[in-house]
Formats: structure tokens, sequence, C-alpha cells
């Protein structure tokens, strides 16, 4: 097709030039009747995408349910070839990735190869197991977690499928509390009385004792006895601060020589006496 060119010189807002040319692409709302000569393509401009898998299970898996294949009995050539296929398709572009998806492929060969083999039986007389035994359950296991994947994904997530609301209400209505049992009553205030008596008050009184006092007191028992056994001068009933008092009281009249500490003899009783012979 040739073009027609137009003597006069071209006004603005008038048509192009060229007329009879068929627009190549629009750049911002006007037709571009060639391509710039300074136009880069990047080379991943033009790639093509293929299907998208998370692995060689996952490839292998999805040409087997595609068609419907038993995966209890694959059939390896069909599968291998489309399998094949694919790895050909991805060594262009992602070698690095490919080499994954080689190895399945070596495997889908070796378990091929064993398949026209004839079988061997085993040392005790049994039958072979299937040279795609271990394959198969390796696709079931992996076709059991992508499901189970699946529907985990599927449940509602916070933040993606829905917000949580938060509404502020205010209780004007008077609270409502529990009824109590009769039972609960009763032990509640059993619990609480045996706290009380765990928990009594002492009260500490002080009393005043004279040292001197309790000389005289210790006189008097001794006038008229010609010995008195230690222990009898003392009253344990009173408590120890009496005690200490007395035994404080008799150190002191033995100091003034008014009574005499004696003893027959080592681990013999101690007897006390006055030290004088009262008028």
């Amino acid at each position: 097709m040739t073009a027609a060119l137009s003597g006069a010189p071209s006004t603005e807002g008038s048509v192009p030039e060229v007329v009879d040319h068929v627009a190549v692409a629009r750049l911002y709302g006007e037709p571009l009747f060639s391509l710039p000569q300074d136009l880069y393509i990047p080379p991943d401009a033009l790639e093509v995408f293929l299907e998208a898998f998370e692995g060689p299970l996952d490839l292998l898996l999805y040409l087997i349910r595609r068609q419907n294949f038993n995966i209890l009995d694959i059939p390896l050539a069909d599968v291998t070839r489309q399998y094949l296929s694919y790895v050909d398709q991805l060594r262009k572009t992602n070698l690095e990735l490919a080499s994954e998806y080689l190895l399945m492929a070596a495997m889908l060969i070796e378990i091929k190869s064993r398949m026209l083999l004839p079988p061997k039986k085993t040392d005790d007389g049994a039958e072979p197991e299937d040279p795609r035994a271990e394959l198969v359950r390796r696709l079931l296991e992996y076709e059991r977690i992508k499901l189970a994947a699946a529907r985990l994904d599927a449940l509602p997530v916070l933040g993606r499928d829905f917000l949580r609301a938060q509404v502020h209400i205010e209780q004007s209505l008077q609270p409502r509390f529990p009824d109590v049992d009769v039972v609960d009553l009763r032990q509640a205030w059993a619990e609480l009385l045996k706290r009380a008596k765990l928990n009594q008050h002492h009260k500490i009184s002080r009393e005043e004792l004279s040292v001197r006092e309790h000389m005289s007191i210790v006189l008097r028992k001794l006038q008229g006895q010609r010995f008195v056994e230690f222990e009898h001068l003392f009253d344990p009933s009173r408590g120890p601060q009496v005690l200490v008092v007395t035994f404080i009281a008799m150190l002191e009249l033995s100091r003034e020589r008014l009574l005499e500490v004696t003893q027959a003899e080592a681990f013999a009783p101690i007897y006390v006496r006055l030290a004088y012979t009262p008028a």
C-alpha cells in the first residue's frame, strides 16, 4: 500500500500527512503509524507464562488428575512424555528451576525401565512390590497435604476476609448478680470462722517484778527449815519471768552471805539453807 502525501503544510489540530496507513498503536490518544527507532522491548516482556506449579510432585499430580488417570495404576509412558515436554519448555527459560524437575523425570524413566524388566521374586518367594508403589505413596500424601492447605486457606482470615468490629455499649441496666445457694453460703461462713481461729491475737501485759520483794519471799520460805531443796523455792506456774527474778534474788542473797547453796556430791540434789540463825 502506497502513501498519499499532502503537499500543503500541516496545521495544528489537522490530520497527519500519512492518511491511508493503519495506525499500529496510539500514544496518549494520538495515532502511531510506525514504531520508534529507539524503542526497547525487554526479553521478559514476550515470555510465555506456563501453568504455575509448586514442584515436581505438583506437576505430576496435575498431569494425572487432568486426564483422569488412576493414581494406583499410572500409565508411565504417557505421563513421562507430557512431563518431559513441560521440562523442555522450562529449561529454555529457567535452567536452575528445571534441575528439580529433571530429577523427577529421571525417577520416572527409572521406574518405567524397571517395569519393562521381568520381575524378580524376593528371597522368601513373595511377589515383588510394584515399582510405582513408592511414587504413588508420595503422590497420595502430597495430595492430602495440598487439599488440607486449600481448606485452611478457604477459612475466613482476620484482616483478609473480615475485620474485627469494635463497638462500645454503655451498660445502663442494673447488673444482675448470680443466685447464691444456702449450702455455699454456710460453707463460706465456716471457712471464715476457721481462718478467724487461726489468726487470734495474743495480748501481752507487762508485770512489774521486784528482786528485793522476791529476796524476802525466799527468806520467808527458808525460815524454820534446816534445808530446802533448790527446786522447791520456785513456782513454775507463775511463768518464766518470775522464775528468772527468783533465781536472781537467790544469787543476790548468796552474794550478801544470807544463804548457802550446798551439795553432798556430784550430781546429788542441791539444797539451800539460811547462813544465819534468825533471832
